[in-house]
């Protein structure tokens, strides 16, 4: 097992906080090296690249994590204990030989963790979901809550530009579906794109949005910022937060209903977890079509019940909801992740039952392997949309 990088000389950080604070700039590579080179102590070429990297990693990063974290294939670095380490590759999760020292270390970096991330933890409180400087999620769980001292859970958000074709050349859909999902993006569809956690959602938007014609303006809205789309004109609003104190939150509810007001030919919500479905169905119900979205649910049949659990949070009785969904919403694009795999398995279009429920119609499903199956729905989805 390797034993996790030594942490940098508490007083050499406390120096270099202080002298970076002093400048009043802000803390990164160029700032670390100045600082470290005002204290005085002599470094080779070598180690003061090595030192600034570490010292900026416990400053502001995720200290012995942090190599884990900036390796290109990961998305997932799990802590259960101090010998007990894992990371996802896309591939599944495995274990890793670090060695972080001891349970009380853990928690330590836990705490400062979370203090990067200008939150609170403690016995008072221990838990925190929170994010990091980069955009990396924090969700951490201390004693009393964690027997073992602290459980840390980071999430690496890398920003996602693929395209249609470089989609298809990796196995993620199939070329046969490519010409209708152009079509849904130059014909304005509202679109929802569904799936479990790491199917790929964010990455199909990405691709999804840079089919979308040079002269429209997207208001692109997120929890963190993600989405990368190779597009002239997007505008990205990130959600924020409150500080310890409580205040200086921004929701996406907050956010989307702003979106409104900047003019936008698509409002984009990159994912949609509470209230702000509400602000999305309405936005999307007055003019501003080709609007996108995630959501995370199981099947596409599932989405229905999604919606409607989601829209509670904002008041929204059923009624209101399949109303407000079937007028709003075209089609769903669901993901799932199989063997380590991504892929685009459904496509289904949304309507509005007899008894009024919303329902989703399978149009297409597929497996990689094999060849997309047409369902139902299909011909009725190829003829309004197939580019």
């Amino acid at each position: 097992m390797t034993a996790a990088r030594p942490l940098v000389d508490r007083a050499l950080l406390d120096d270099v906080r202080a002298h970076v604070g002093a400048a009043g700039t802000a803390l990164d590579d160029t700032a670390v090296r100045d600082a470290l080179r005002a204290t005085g102590r002599v470094f080779g070429s070598a180690a003061l690249t090595d030192l600034a990297r570490a010292a900026r990693a416990e400053l502001t990063g995720a200290g012995p994590l942090q190599d884990l974290l900036d390796t290109p294939d990961v998305t997932d670095v799990l802590v259960n204990g101090p010998h007990d380490v894992w990371v996802d590759r896309g591939d599944g999760l495995r274990r890793v030989g670090l060695d972080l020292g001891t349970p009380e270390a853990v928690r330590a970096l836990a705490v400062r963790m979370a203090a990067v991330a200008g939150q609170r933890l403690d016995d008072a409180a221990p838990t925190v979901d929170a994010r990091m400087p980069d955009g990396t999620r924090l969700h951490a769980v201390v004693e009393p809550v964690a027997p073992a001292g602290a459980v840390i859970a980071l999430r690496v958000l890398r920003q996602a530009a693929h395209s249609l074709s470089s989609l298809t050349a990796g196995g993620a859909l199939p070329a046969q579906w490519q010409g209708v999902l152009r079509g849904l993006v130059t014909g304005r569809a509202n679109l929802l794109v569904t799936g479990g956690t790491g199917t790929g959602k964010t990455t199909l938007l990405a691709a999804l949005l840079s089919l979308v014609p040079p002269d429209e303006r997207v208001l692109v809205v997120e929890e963190a910022r993600e989405l990368a789309p190779q597009h002239a004109h997007v505008v990205s609003l990130a959600a924020r937060r409150p500080n310890v104190e409580g205040v200086g939150e921004v929701t996406l509810t907050d956010l989307v209903r702003g979106a409104l007001r900047m003019r936008p030919d698509r409002i984009v919500v990159g994912e949609c977890r509470g209230a702000e479905v509400r602000e999305l169905l309405l936005a999307m119900n007055t003019g501003h079509d080709g609007g996108m979205a995630t959501v995370h649910a199981n099947a596409v049949e599932h989405v229905p019940a999604r919606l409607e659990a989601l829209a509670a949070l904002a008041g929204m009785p059923r009624d209101a909801v399949a109303a407000q969904a079937a007028a709003a919403l075209d089609v769903v694009l669901h993901l799932r992740r199989r063997g380590g795999r991504r892929h685009l398995a459904e496509i289904g279009l949304v309507d509005r039952a007899e008894d009024g429920r919303l329902t989703v119609r399978r149009a297409g499903s597929w497996s990689p392997g094999a060849d997309p199956v047409a369902d139902g729905a299909w011909g009725e989805l190829d003829g309004r949309w197939a580019a």
